[in-house]
């Protein structure tokens, strides 16, 4: 629960600023962490192509101001999380590649290593909520965000989670690993009972075992998937209209879970499991905006499945910092 050492210090911290978390109102962790990722790796590199990609960002914003006057500060990261990573991910391969199948002892020392870094983020997201932070978390894949959304959830009873992707990610385990990132919602709606609705945005690939889950879980849960947007807006409606209808699901308090991949893949096409269809960056931003114009309060959040691909166009570090700095943005004002 410390801040600012390494590639963090001085003006190479994220955006270009100090980096010192007890002067920051914005404090955010990372996760590099993706060793479960069932389609390609790489995003336990996203954190750091998220801070590279911020330096390129302009930090006067035409909507929501200077954020940046606020103090934006990343945590130093727990090592041991690369180190789990690692570890977990040699194991899962072999599952992973044999469709779950090959679900042998090193299935249980992948949850228990997944458990880990849940702890881990927990306990520091935690440490910077008690000091009165803004806090929000840059994975890794979407499991890294369980400790994070726990420790809001203590803090804001009944709060919403507005959660925005491609994938509905409440299947009950996925090729054997109970912390996977397709079970991250269903995690959430099973253990942690204070988070009073989730409100999925985007989603376009789930399986009928999870449509089923959303269909009784008595409003708890409510899905806008992208081809009925997409379809309403064909046929006349507005987006504004659409954000006004999705922003009205949710409680006064909102933490937004944020899946890179919940965007249209051009913009992402590095990411673990892009899927066509998704919010254009004026979509995402209007969505945004539309948590402000109902005065819904942003008590904290997170971008996850960023990853910078083999190439070195820094091209999806350079959307998600972009993305993260509007998040950071609105929540603040």
């Amino acid at each position: 629960s410390i801040c600012g050492g390494g590639r963090y210090d001085d003006l190479t911290g994220i955006f270009g600023l100090p980096g010192d978390c007890e002067s920051s109102q914005v404090v955010l962790i990372s996760a590099p962490f993706d060793a479960t990722t069932s389609y390609r790796a790489g995003t336990h590199a996203g954190p750091e192509a998220i801070v590279d990609g911020s330096l390129q960002v302009d930090l006067f914003d035409l909507d929501t101001g200077k954020p940046y006057e606020r103090g934006i500060a990343v945590a130093d990261v727990d090592e041991n999380i690369a180190q789990w990573n690692a570890e977990a991910r040699a194991l899962a391969v072999p599952i992973i590649e044999s469709g779950g199948t090959r679900a042998t002892e090193g299935l249980t020392r992948i949850n228990a290593l997944c458990g880990r870094m849940n702890e881990s983020v927990y306990v520091s997201a935690k440490h910077w909520i008690h000091r009165k932070k803004l806090v929000g978390l840059i994975g890794g894949d979407h499991s890294t965000v369980f400790g994070s959304i726990k420790a809001h959830a203590e803090m804001y009873p009944s709060m919403g989670i507005l959660h925005v992707d491609a994938h509905a990610d409440l299947r009950q385990a996925y090729e054997g690993f109970i912390w996977s990132h397709a079970s991250i919602m269903y995690n959430v709606m099973e253990r942690l009972p204070a988070v009073s609705r989730l409100v999925q945005v985007g989603i376009r690939d789930f399986g009928e075992v999870e449509f089923d889950y959303i269909e009784n879980s008595d409003g708890r849960i409510h899905t806008f998937f992208d081809a009925r947007l997409a379809k309403a807006r064909l046929d006349g409606m507005s987006w504004k209209e659409q954000v006004d209808s999705i922003v009205s699901e949710l409680p006064q308090q909102v933490y937004i879970s944020w899946d890179i991949d919940g965007l249209d893949p051009t913009l992402c096409p590095n990411t673990g499991t892009p899927v066509p269809g998704g919010l254009s960056f004026s979509q995402a931003q209007m969505l945004l905006e539309g948590l402000v114009r109902a005065k819904k309060t942003i008590v904290g959040f997170d971008l996850n499945e960023v990853s910078p691909g083999d190439g070195n166009s820094g091209w999806d570090g350079n959307v998600g910092a972009r993305l993260l700095y509007k998040m950071i943005g609105y929540a603040l004002l």
